[in-house]
């Protein structure tokens, strides 16, 4: 991997240098490098933020190995967000609530867990002027990233809570897992096919699933032929592209929408300050995010030109 790709840049790193990292699997298109690496430089941290390729059956060996290796922390991402928690020391009440971490800090020699993925979804809602307090709300999908969003909506004072998934059962052991730790929220599970039954007191719509990230970016969570309610805030927590598919469908009937990046820059954020315990260059992380992805698009339109010409 490159060090435009990662944000590194060689002469920087020496013994003394601090790191963190991300474990998941796979990791080559991951922003995380690119905006950890540009906050770095910006507050002239002498840290390297690498992405580190880690096989499931290898999980438990590789976070042992950021105390053993003296990282300073590290993300967490697919497919490793749940499995990770056994193999942890301390886990925040946010993580164990989500049942699942995002975040590694090592303190003391011992790794302690948490997901900043709730606090940056809120900080995305209100960042975009949206109140997540009463309201009720839609969430599609029912993975790791759709029970961080239904536990910060629950904590931010939402009155109910609707999740949408192919699987049903899902859903509703996310409902029950939830109505555990919050008992004055209503949650409801369903399939994603009765999203056109969407109650009309509803105020916000979130896509939490994969569908319409790059490269599928035809697909959307939404049915095609069906109009997106125009009263609604459409959030969609898919960065790549910017404008995915169930964006461009919420604006078509001019529905409110708030892409998925500040998500990733403000969750981000949070775990910079958590390792470095400096307040985290937000707006840097978020252009070094933007220029990256205008870089990547030029370059796939580029193959793709080259593709069709030939």
């Amino acid at each position: 991997m490159s060090h435009a790709q990662t944000g590194v840049s060689a002469l920087r790193v020496s013994g003394r240098t601090k790191l963190v990292g991300l474990l998941g699997l796979p990791v080559e298109h991951s922003l995380s490098p690119v905006m950890h690496n540009a906050a770095f430089a910006a507050l002239g941290l002498d840290w390297v933020y690498v992405p580190l390729p880690v096989y499931p059956d290898h999980l438990g060996e590789a976070v042992r190995g950021l105390r053993a290796m003296g990282f300073a922390g590290a993300n967490v991402t697919v497919p490793h967000k749940q499995a990770v928690l056994r193999h942890l020391d301390d886990i925040a009440e946010d993580a164990l609530v989500i049942g699942a971490v995002n975040t590694i800090v090592v303190r003391d020699n011992d790794l302690y867990g948490d997901n900043t993925d709730a606090s940056g979804f809120i900080a995305a809602l209100v960042e975009a002027g949206f109140d997540p307090r009463g309201v009720y709300a839609a969430v599609l999908g029912a993975g790791g990233a759709a029970r961080a969003v239904v536990h910060a909506l629950a904590n931010a004072g939402a009155r109910q809570i609707c999740v949408y998934n192919r699987h049903v059962q899902r859903a509703q052991d996310l409902c029950r897992d939830m109505a555990r730790f919050h008992t004055d929220v209503r949650f409801e599970a369903h399939s994603l096919d009765a999203v056109c039954n969407i109650d009309e007191d509803t105020s916000l719509l979130v896509n939490a699933t994969s569908l319409g990230m790059w490269p599928d970016t035809e697909s959307s969570p939404w049915p095609t032929d069906l109009p997106i309610p125009a009263h609604l805030t459409v959030c969609d927590l898919v960065y790549r592209p910017l404008e995915t598919l169930f964006l461009t469908q919420a604006r078509a009937v001019g529905a409110e929408t708030i892409g998925g990046l500040g998500m990733l820059v403000y969750q981000g954020a949070a775990a910079f300050e958590m390792w470095t315990g400096h307040s985290a260059p937000v707006h840097v992380m978020r252009q070094a995010c933007r220029e990256f992805l205008a870089i990547a698009d030029r370059a796939e339109a580029n193959v793709t030109e080259q593709q069709w010409v030939s």
